[in-house]
């Protein structure tokens, strides 16, 4: 293993091959000792603007296992090469795209609440593909709430924390009728949209009604490969959505795509029903109709939805920046009431984590 210290990074180099450049400000500011960081909670205490932006070490030494670095003023920093590689290793499993032929794994409701192997089995899957159905679950209302010891806690809203859909509730959407509701993510009226929907239905006695789930990513995917110039329109055209009633007022102004800093799509806002008139002087309005006229089509065509049907004691959690969920019309020929409430993506991905951990992975 050689060293080289460049003007402003130490580079590592393995086999003729240069394994790490690692610039001395990074070094500097990932010293974990306990003067740089809280010992107890291994935050860091270190402020980076309380040393030279120039600065350079007086001493480097490298071995098979770590860095050490005195620096002017003496501190030592001591970098293990476990840690950095340990940077490489993904926190999250891959995404599966899917389309009409997929349908969701379930899990029993007590072996999720009691077994942390089964909720690292379920939560990998949910990740995996957005979408699993957990079976034998209590018909009984507010037995959600149960779930929050594996999920996190429920993200409240301005409507009711724990929602009833039925024909005979507080209507205030469509998902109150017997009518059909196309493939939406709920509360795009959020600047920030609920990240996970459990939708448990405690009651189905009704002739129909197939629940229906879309991959958004997979449509997007395939837009963005047949029609990138839409696809870049629906990323940057910022769409009205507004949810209310007599009592609440839920109204946002965003894209229907959403990119991270690597152009990958984490965000999908779709709500044809919550989407509202658009100014028609604005700029691009008619690229804008042809882009979310391709999207429409793409989203409500067969080859995308997986249909099934969502039994008493069935809960299907969806990852709802990135699945679209919906019905079929039903005949309201017996009882049919569905609780629904939402949690957080980042709670169950660190609990995956978590248990991970636990398991010794």
């Amino acid at each position: 293993m050689d060293v080289q210290i460049s003007e402003s990074s130490l580079k590592i180099i393995k086999n003729k091959k240069l394994e790490y450049e690692l610039p001395f400000l990074w070094l500097r500011d990932n010293c974990p000792c306990n003067n740089c960081r809280v010992r107890e909670t291994q935050e860091k205490r270190f402020m980076l603007s309380s040393i030279p932006v120039d600065l350079k070490p007086k001493i480097v030494n490298v071995n098979e296992n770590a860095i050490n670095i005195f620096w002017p003023d003496d501190h030592e920093t001591s970098i293990n090469f476990k840690d950095i590689e340990f940077l490489t290793q993904p926190r999250k499993p891959k995404k599966i795209l899917w389309a009409d032929t997929f349908i969701p794994n379930y899990y029993d409701w007590s072996e999720l609440l009691q077994n942390n192997d089964v909720a690292i089995e379920a939560f990998s899957d949910f990740i995996s593909t957005g979408a699993i159905c957990i079976k034998n679950s209590p018909c009984i209302p507010n037995s959600l709430e149960k779930l929050t010891p594996k999920l996190g806690p429920i993200r409240e809203v301005l409507f009711e924390r724990i929602h009833n859909v039925s024909v005979d509730g507080h209507v205030y959407n469509i998902a109150h009728t017997s009518l059909e509701v196309p493939p939406h993510n709920d509360f795009a009226s959020y600047s920030w949209p609920p990240s996970v929907q459990a939708l448990h239905m405690l009651e189905n006695e009704c002739s129909g009604g197939e629940s229906m789930i879309v991959d958004g990513y997979k449509v997007l995917s395939d837009l963005r490969e047949d029609c990138p110039n839409f696809f870049d329109v629906l990323r940057t055209f910022t769409v009205p959505f507004r949810e209310f009633d007599e009592e609440n007022e839920t109204y946002a102004n965003e894209p229907i795509i959403r990119l991270n800093s690597l152009n990958e799509v984490i965000g999908f806002r779709y709500s044809n029903q919550l989407m509202q008139m658009i100014d028609p002087r604005k700029q691009n309005i008619d690229l804008f109709y042809k882009a979310y006229h391709e999207l429409c089509k793409r989203v409500n065509d067969k080859k995308y939805k997986s249909i099934f049907r969502l039994d008493a004691g069935n809960i299907l959690l969806v990852s709802s920046h990135r699945v679209l969920h919906g019905r079929k019309e039903f005949k309201p020929d017996g009882k049919r009431h569905l609780q629904d409430a939402y949690y957080e993506l980042d709670n169950i991905e660190n609990n995956l984590f978590l248990y991970k951990n636990l398991r010794g992975n």
